[in-house]
């Protein structure tokens, strides 16, 4: 049977912004040799001044010197094109290694990656997170791992330094419930802004109305995370990009249409982000969304 990656096994780790640093940092400090690599050269030279690790030269060389590389990129393409370009990663790697996609990707694609990685008897896992920034620090995401059983199970040792492992099927399957759970993280937070706004403007405090939530049926992610921690003091920094949540919500919505499912609602939180995206730039943060419904005719912030 092949081998689990264990310390000290030497990882390729590609993307270190502000899920991927804290995450390979877990590796380092359980005692992986980490093999680093990202296209933005400020974000590599942060990452290696502060923890001991290798930097790739190439990516056919990072691939070459592991069995197991972790990607976690913005989007599938950035992970397809990491991986299967001329010069990527795939190029060096060898029979028996595997691909851990830790990236927010569509699962069709996940799957296409996948068949290509197979033929050249490579296996691929994803196994996208939920948790934002605060839970990468402290190595308590939430992984949604798809993907043959065998290959998976080679990777859990790596995957419990980082959070909590969930098995979810077959290829793309962990792709697919990223995309919906991001689905209701959106709505829930969008509700939850009609909702305070309304209350707002009957007269009710926003703590307190918060507070009595929090104790009722209406509680949910934004009504005991994102409100009290980014919203209440408008410092709007969950570290989660509004063009990021945008895309997964374009990744479900593609899903459920490609499967026949109802997705009404779903079309249009879609939208909703989309329109704020334009608004506030892909680079806002997501929970800058209740900023552009602020925004909206109707609001308390037209008073």
């Amino acid at each position: 049977m092949p081998e689990e990656f264990l310390p000290p096994a030497r990882i390729g780790f590609v993307g270190l912004g502000n899920m991927g640093a804290p995450m390979a940092r877990h590796l380092v400090t359980a005692g992986y040799q980490l093999v680093a690599a990202d296209a933005n050269p400020a974000a590599l030279e942060r990452f290696c001044t502060t923890a001991t690790c290798e930097r790739a030269r190439s990516l056919t060389e990072l691939g070459q010197s592991c069995r197991l590389v972790i990607t976690m990129l913005p989007d599938g393409a950035a992970v397809r094109q990491v991986v299967l370009a001329g010069d990527g990663v795939a190029a060096g790697l060898s029979p028996g290694c595997v691909v851990l996609d830790m990236s927010s990707a569509e699962p069709v694609g996940t799957r296409e990656l996948g068949r290509k990685l197979a033929a050249a008897d490579i296996a691929l896992v994803d196994a996208p997170v939920s948790g934002g920034v605060k839970r990468a620090v402290e190595g308590t995401l939430a992984i949604m791992a798809g993907g043959e059983p065998a290959a998976i199970a080679r990777c859990r040792p790596v995957l419990a330094k980082l959070g909590q492992v969930f098995c979810t099927g077959a290829g793309g399957s962990g792709h697919a419930v990223k995309a919906l759970n991001n689905y209701l993280s959106a709505v829930a937070l969008a509700a939850t802004a009609e909702a305070m706004m309304a209350g707002e403007r009957f007269g009710i405090e926003p703590p307190v109305m918060l507070e009595i939530l929090n104790h009722s049926t209406g509680r949910n992610s934004a009504t005991e995370q994102k409100y009290p921690a980014f919203v209440l003091p408008r410092s709007f920094n969950s570290g989660f990009a509004l063009g990021l949540m945008a895309k997964d919500l374009t990744i479900a919505r593609d899903l459920a249409a490609s499967l026949g499912t109802p997705s009404a609602l779903l079309r249009e939180c879609a939208e909703l982000w989309r329109r704020a995206e334009r608004l506030l730039g892909s680079s806002a943060d997501n929970t800058e969304v209740v900023r552009y419904l602020e925004s909206l005719p109707g609001s308390n912030a037209d008073e």
